[in-house]
């Protein structure tokens, strides 16, 4: 398959290529208007890239029609596009990119109680965190995977919690700044990782070495490169473990990064 075909959505969406629009038109402003560095501008555009591929390319088709895909296709949604996208730093480029009036109504809408509540309720670190590890393990319950395959609407939002709660959780971790104003202290943001990736390789390794067919669904719906069921599961699992928990190490490296300098500054 040629790249433009493959770049071709299997599943057009009205609304996601508005998104992609006007986030990729914001950054650009806002590019012009701050100082950025080129890593983390090559940081945001790589994870920008791989959200557009993981949801608008034909990666989506073989999600669809094998399992390894599918955990492929979460894996760049839930752990590796939120990292290099986060990584970025991207909120202030974001807000530069802004018209003024804009900016002065979000810096006022934020400083109200009632949004004030709201952010620390939906940003609270153990609810992100929590949220962050059940956004994988809950959609790989057999018959919650089943549902989600053969749903489109299920499918796709299954798709977009997947990516949600990994910009929310990955933002909370590579956050820079001492706490407060950020939501999760430096030593806690080290190890965040170390628990949250926990359950994910308990339920890869599961996976991988089990000798019976969890999820028949793939066969239901014809299986792109007619791989056996169980070793397309076992790869499926080994992609959920290993892969999955050196992105979260590479994390944890980052936010141990962030503690020391803080540390040398005197500012914990």
């Amino acid at each position: 398959m040629r790249l433009p075909q493959f770049l071709i959505p299997w599943e057009p969406s009205t609304v996601l290529p508005i998104i992609f629009i006007v986030i990729g038109a914001l950054y650009l402003r806002g590019m012009n208007r701050a100082h950025i560095s080129h890593a983390r501008k090559i940081a945001f555009w790589s994870g920008f890239a791989l959200f557009y591929i993981a949801l608008q390319s034909r990666v989506d088709y073989y999600a669809e029609h094998e399992f390894f895909a599918h955990r492929s296709q979460h894996f760049a949604l839930h752990h590796l596009a939120p990292l290099l996208v986060m990584a970025s730093y991207p909120v202030s480029v974001l807000r530069a990119g802004l018209p003024l009036r804009w900016r002065m109504r979000l810096r006022a809408c934020g400083k109200t109680p009632a949004a004030r509540a709201l952010l620390n309720v939906f940003l609270n670190p153990a609810l992100v965190s929590g949220i962050f590890v059940a956004s994988v393990l809950v959609w790989l319950i057999p018959p919650i995977q089943f549902l989600s395959m053969i749903d489109a609407r299920l499918y796709r939002f299954m798709n977009g919690s997947v990516a949600l709660t990994g910009l929310a959780y990955w933002g909370i971790l590579l956050d820079h700044r001492a706490a407060p104003p950020a939501r999760l202290r430096a030593g806690w943001r080290v190890l965040s990782p170390l628990l949250t990736m926990t359950p994910q390789i308990l339920a890869g390794a599961y996976i991988a070495f089990t000798q019976r067919d969890l999820y028949p669904i793939f066969d239901l719906c014809g299986r792109a490169f007619g791989l056996p069921a169980l070793v397309d599961q076992n790869i499926g699992g080994l992609i959920l473990w290993i892969p999955a928990s050196l992105i979260e190490a590479i994390g944890s490296m980052i936010a141990l990064r962030h503690w020391m300098r803080l540390s040398q500054r005197g500012r914990l």
